[in-house]
């Protein structure tokens, strides 16, 4: 199969396409489409995964499933029968990778749920022995399990490069004091039950973020949800704090990068069929593992 890497609706008005999504108005609705783009290094790269978007469309409508008991969230439907008419003739294009959600306004920050120390937090914990300003214990390792699940907001790039980290005292200036003590309470619930049913898989939920809205009922969980592409899941069995996790995500992408000595600037350099292979079976498996389920792309 081939690659998926932009779509185009005809008179759909898009929105935008962001490094994975590409975004549309149907009338008072939004409709999300998930490519076959992948990027690292903050750099959309000039090879697609096959399948990919589908994998992280399913993926996500399985946590939207088990997590509606929490929160509320913007699907409205992701059956392509159900969409409008004026869709129908794209459905090659949006079936298994496409969610028609409701609009919402959504808050600046990028909520982030920290069970175990890893990537910016394990830079951070490094140098100053805390994360977002959460004073942690000292003898941590990469990799290390924490005490408790830590809420580590991030503001978000307007520009596509790096979120920043920031504290819960930001936050509340950010967005006040009640909706940033109620974003921390639905993130750490939300990956509460979401590091529960991800051990029972064998599976270790590291960390992840999530995106919230509010629509006239209230707020509501958006975006997309616990995909290898917005978490990291580690291989239970093989976790050992000290270093690199076995992972189910992009880290073959980010490995071959390494090793051809990319500088990390544009334009970002396409990939070997065996890394996209390996890559897409990861994705499958991590599927598989969440669900279990088998999906044919």
């Amino acid at each position: 199969m081939t690659a998926l890497l932009t779509t185009n609706l005809g008179a759909t008005p898009l929105l935008g396409r962001g490094k994975v999504r590409d975004l549309y108005e149907v009338g008072d609705a939004l409709l999300m489409v998930a490519t076959d783009r992948i990027s690292a290094f903050d750099h959309v790269l000039g090879t697609g995964i096959p399948g990919k978007g589908k994998i992280l469309t399913q993926i996500s409508l399985f946590w939207f499933d088990l997590l509606k008991d929490l929160a509320p969230n913007h699907l409205i439907t992701a059956k392509v029968s159900e969409f409008p008419a004026s869709l129908q003739p794209f459905a090659d294009q949006l079936e298994g990778r496409s969610m028609l959600v409701r609009r919402a306004n959504m808050f600046p920050v990028e909520c982030v749920a920290r069970g175990y120390l890893a990537g910016s937090g394990w830079k951070e914990y490094k140098s100053a022995g805390t994360v977002c300003g959460i004073a942690l214990p000292a003898g941590l390792l990469d990799g290390s399990r924490l005490p408790e699940p830590v809420f580590t907001p991030a503001t978000k790039s307007q520009d596509g490069a790096h979120d920043e980290n920031i504290s819960f005292a930001q936050t509340e200036k950010l967005l006040g004091n009640a909706d940033a003590a109620e974003l921390r309470r639905l993130t750490l619930a939300l990956y509460g039950k979401a590091l529960n049913h991800a051990t029972s898989r064998g599976l270790i939920l590291a960390d992840t973020k999530f995106e919230f809205g509010r629509t006239q009922e209230g707020i509501i969980l958006a975006d997309e949800v616990l995909t290898p592409d917005s978490s990291r899941f580690w291989e239970a069995s093989a976790w050992k704090p000290g270093g690199a996790q076995a992972s189910f995500d992009k880290q073959f992408v980010r490995d071959y990068l390494e090793s051809i000595n990319w500088n990390k600037q544009a334009p970002a350099p396409s990939l070997p069929a065996d890394v996209a292979e390996r890559t897409q079976a990861k994705y499958l498996e991590a599927f598989r593992r969440l669900t279990g389920r088998e999906l044919s792309l």
